[in-house]
């Protein structure tokens, strides 16, 4: 699960390419991460305000096929394709894993 905020948080990391401060996911039990967007991020409104769950998925294009996309697919981190989708006004963040 991601939820947007507008306060740092301990041992965030910025990933600069996407525009946004990540925190939580690896010491989350529950899997949460923080995410704090830089002033100048491209994202819509919805994915800043509103939190999301996240799918692992095997064939991300597959799981895009005829999906509102909000966000490309891209590369937070090596091994790993994400991209975000609307559905009945929530966001969902698709997550496709690699082996390298």
């Amino acid at each position: 699960m991601g939820i947007p905020t507008n306060e740092a948080r301990p041992g965030e990391t910025h990933l600069p390419w996407l525009k946004v401060h990540v925190s939580g996911f690896e010491s989350s039990p529950y899997g949460i991460q923080w995410m704090r967007f830089d002033e100048d991020a491209p994202y819509p409104a919805v994915i800043k305000s509103v939190p999301h769950v996240a799918f692992e998925v095997d064939d991300l294009a597959k799981a895009l096929e005829g999906r509102q996309i909000l966000v490309e697919p891209n590369c937070p981190s090596p091994g790993v394709t994400v991209a975000m989708i609307i559905d009945d006004g929530a966001p969902i963040e698709l997550l496709e894993f690699r082996s390298n």
